[in-house]
């Protein structure tokens, strides 16, 4: 009896059904990605204002003109990924061994204050040639890595498993630089009036590039280490680009979900404007670890339920269901607008929005990989990295829109670095500081609501001929 048990168990087991192990591997390697990434997106803009001393505007077109240059930069890598060839390590996991090192370096080239030693010409050409070179290597790390995921496992729950694994990993890794880094960068300066405030410090912010740098690299080569690719990749790729990119324009789950990537991904990026926030409304920036626990925390409470709850209603569904709590509470927060003496409440209203958000976050990368599936059950054509790529890209114009808008209107309402890198308070230029770091998210997250609950069409029932379809064509591929 027991061994029918067992036999009928062993059965109904998906055949790429992954573990813990697979999990954490997969995690390290998004820990990685967010060590540089999230120092890069919270404070480069700082880093170039306060030390380069670059205007509000020149650094707004540098974000801008990047982005343009990431239109091509980004189908260009995924062409370059979808027509390797796999090897003995597979199809993705090599770039994480290739590219490592280099993107560590680029990363901490970012950082290098040379506003001594070249004219304000000079330093802004640096600082275009060293923030594209970091941004074109984390696209060839970011679009493999992302498209590993497909191919570890087919198993719906083990995307689930991975996309929650890949949620804490960028939690651990993003977490990293914005609780520490508020710790070590600023430096403390007399206001005259017994009292102090901060101040950006150059040695500091490289040193803390220095040590994101060698994190990411020592997380990606763990990563290398510990995943494998289960799902057979074809040893001879047939790949036409004109056919797959078309493809994905006619697919309505890729549009909606091109749409909020480039609102999710906006309003973390735009989400760094608060460094302004903490540092000239509520004259603290140690403000910004308790705010980086508040985003984090409402995360950490619901993954121990998150793969039950997301198994039993569907991804869209939930999604959907939670987006309306952080939607509710950005714009509350936004009418309610905090006094400079009420940080407590701005805090506490960033964690019930994050609550609300939380499912978005953990969810995210199981609907991308659900999207990827879902272009082969239309087309018939495999291709993860080609979907990554312009989702990458779309996340990246949510980040442009987030920087380029987000400084604009800094200089809009009075921010300048000459005046405004040493100083706290600035009354009218404070409050309008507030105003802006308020309304985007309201407005933002009201939209990932909205697409979520009335255009994405994934749901829970519509994924199940999906997955058998999937699973079917990937086991003509192995045999």
């Amino acid at each position: 009896m027991a061994k029918e048990k067992s036999e009928i168990t062993t059965k109904n087991e998906h055949p790429n059904k992954i573990g813990v192990r697979e999990g954490i591997g997969y995690m390290l390697g998004d820990g990685g990605n967010l060590f540089v990434l999230t120092y890069v997106s919270s404070y480069l803009k700082v880093f170039y204002t306060d030390i380069l001393r670059i205007p509000t505007s020149k650094v707004a077109n540098l974000f801008l003109f990047t982005r343009l240059w990431d239109a091509i930069n980004d189908p260009m890598w995924g062409a370059i990924v979808a027509k390797k060839r796999p090897n003995k390590d597979g199809k993705y996991r090599p770039y994480l061994k290739w590219l490592a090192i280099p993107l560590a370096l680029s990363q901490i080239l970012c950082f290098i204050d040379v506003s001594l030693s070249l004219s304000e010409a000079n330093i802004l050409v640096f600082a275009y040639v060293t923030y594209i070179a970091f941004g074109m290597l984390y696209t060839g790390m970011n679009v493999p890595f992302g498209s590993l995921a497909s191919v570890i496992t087919d198993d719906p729950d083990g995307r689930t498993l991975l996309s929650t694994f890949r949620t804490i990993g960028s939690g651990v890794g993003g977490a990293a630089p914005a609780l520490l880094a508020p710790l070590l960068i600023y430096s403390k300066v007399d206001d005259g009036k017994g009292g102090t405030y901060n101040v950006a410090d150059a040695q500091g912010m490289l040193s803390f590039a220095i040590v994101m740098g060698v994190l990411s690299v020592i997380f990606y080569y763990a990563c290398y280490f510990t995943t494998k690719e289960r799902v057979p990749s074809e040893a001879e790729p047939n790949v036409d680009m004109k056919k797959i990119y078309g493809g994905m324009i006619k697919s309505k789950p890729f549009v909606v979900l091109a749409l909020t990537g480039i609102l999710i991904s906006g309003q973390l990026q735009f989400g760094s404007l608060n460094q302004y926030l903490y540092k000239n409304y509520f004259c603290n920036t140690s403000l910004s670890v308790i705010g980086t626990i508040a985003q984090y925390a409402p995360l950490v409470l619901m993954l121990p339920f998150s793969a039950k709850i997301i198994k039993k209603y569907g991804k869209q569904e939930i999604c959907a269901f939670t987006s309306f709590f952080a939607a509710a509470a950005a714009i509350l927060t936004f009418f309610i607008k905090p006094a400079p003496d009420q940080a407590w409440l701005f805090l506490v209203m960033q964690f019930v929005i994050g609550f609300g958000y939380s499912f978005v976050s953990i969810t995210n990368w199981a609907i991308v990989a659900d999207v990827i599936d879902y272009q082969l059950y239309k087309t018939g054509i495999k291709n993860e990295s080609a979907v990554y790529a312009v989702y990458t890209f779309c996340r990246k114009l949510g980040q442009t829109a987030a920087d380029y808008g987000g400084l604009v209107l800094l200089g809009k309402i009075g921010y300048e670095a000459e005046t405004m890198a040493n100083a706290g308070f600035v009354p009218g230029i404070s409050e309008g500081i507030l105003t802006v770091c308020t309304l985007i998210p309201a407005i933002t997250y009201t939209l990932v609501f909205i697409l979520y609950k009335f255009f994405f069409p994934l749901t829970k029932e519509k994924l199940e001929p999906v997955y058998e379809y999937v699973r079917k064509a990937n086991q003509q591929i192995d045999a």
